[in-house]
């Protein structure tokens, strides 16, 4: 089959296009013909060599982790009915930037309200998306910061606060993300590329600051994001594109009362929240998460779609098409 391979660590260009093995199902395992692949921000950190403490990754490899096809066959003990059908799910150590790849049987058939492509955009940051709202104190009637608010996961973000009746503060950098973020319910915009633009947040919040943020950028946009957290609110450090989470003081949350929840409150192998991927799919079915997509590359261009991230122009989500 044909894979792309993360040839070292290093930039975009260490990825190359390979021919090599097809996988074997083992126990527990199952093996889909990949149609579309989803591809994050972290995925370009790991191809780095950051976040070792995290992720066991040696190369070479396969990138690429949350996948949707067809199943082509399953290992010892998982049941053969599986066989044939479009299901979404997550490759086993990486690997779904491939023709096919194994994955774990807590994948989830896609429902016939959603076409692949969306089904595997809205999976990965679904998952978290649904997790942050499910550990968030109640978004009616609160001001809610979203930050990176038109990347794949800000996005659904946006639509989760809108449609529970928040009104939502969305930072992201130039007008064209701002407008992306108000097509998704946003309701106050602010281009976090000009200084001291977290003083608009206090502004538009009469002085109170936001009593919710989701904090996707990371770096010191983050910690200006903590910043105006109003005493007693709650804040999530989910993202680091800016090249690590947000950094706050620990003894300030706690003298302000503010609730912190970091990226390991955010494992989908975590016991912290009760979201499945079929609660991903119902969700998606029903129209309350809707992804973005932009891209969509081919295999022979997975470099492209790591560059489009790490230079911040997607609009939305980037896909790996598989399929000739």
């Amino acid at each position: 089959m044909r894979a792309a391979v993360v040839t070292r660590f290093g930039g975009p260009d260490v990825i190359e296009t390979r021919a090599v093995p097809d996988p074997e199902p083992a126990a527990g395992q199952v093996l889909v013909e990949v149609a579309i692949a989803d591809v994050i921000f972290v995925e370009t950190a790991i191809r780095r060599g950051a976040y070792g403490e995290f992720f066991d990754v040696r190369t070479p490899y396969v990138p690429g982790s949350n996948l949707g096809g067809q199943v082509r066959a399953v290992g010892p003990g998982v049941d053969a009915d599986w066989i044939g059908k479009t299901v979404v799910g997550r490759g086993v150590a990486f690997g779904a930037h491939a023709e096919l790849a194994l994955t774990a049987t807590d994948l989830v058939e896609v429902p016939p309200e959603l076409d692949l492509p969306t089904a595997v955009a809205v999976y990965g940051d679904g998952f978290t998306a649904l997790m942050l709202e499910e550990l968030a104190p109640p978004m009616a009637g609160q001001d809610v910061l979203i930050t990176a608010s038109a990347g794949g996961m800000g996005l659904l973000l946006i639509q989760l606060a809108h449609q529970a009746g928040a009104r939502v503060v969305a930072a992201a950098r130039g007008d064209e993300k701002l407008e992306l973020s108000r097509a998704q319910g946003a309701d106050v915009l602010l281009d976090y590329s000009r200084p001291g633009w977290e003083k608009s947040v206090l502004e538009a919040t009469n002085g109170r600051g936001a009593g919710i943020v989701f904090e996707g950028a990371g770096g010191e946009l983050g910690a200006a994001a903590f910043s105006v957290v109003t005493d007693g609110g709650w804040f999530s450090a989910h993202g680091a594109p800016s090249g690590g989470f947000a950094a706050y003081d620990p003894a300030e949350a706690e003298r302000r009362g503010i609730t912190v929840k970091g990226i390991m409150d955010l494992r989908a192998d975590s016991t912290t929240t009760a979201v499945t991927g079929a609660d991903v799919m119902t969700r998606a079915a029903a129209g309350d998460l809707r992804p973005v997509i932009d891209q969509v590359y081919d295999l022979d261009h997975v470099a492209d779609a790591h560059r489009a991230l790490e230079n911040r122009t997607l609009r939305g989500k980037a896909l790996i098409g598989l399929r000739r």
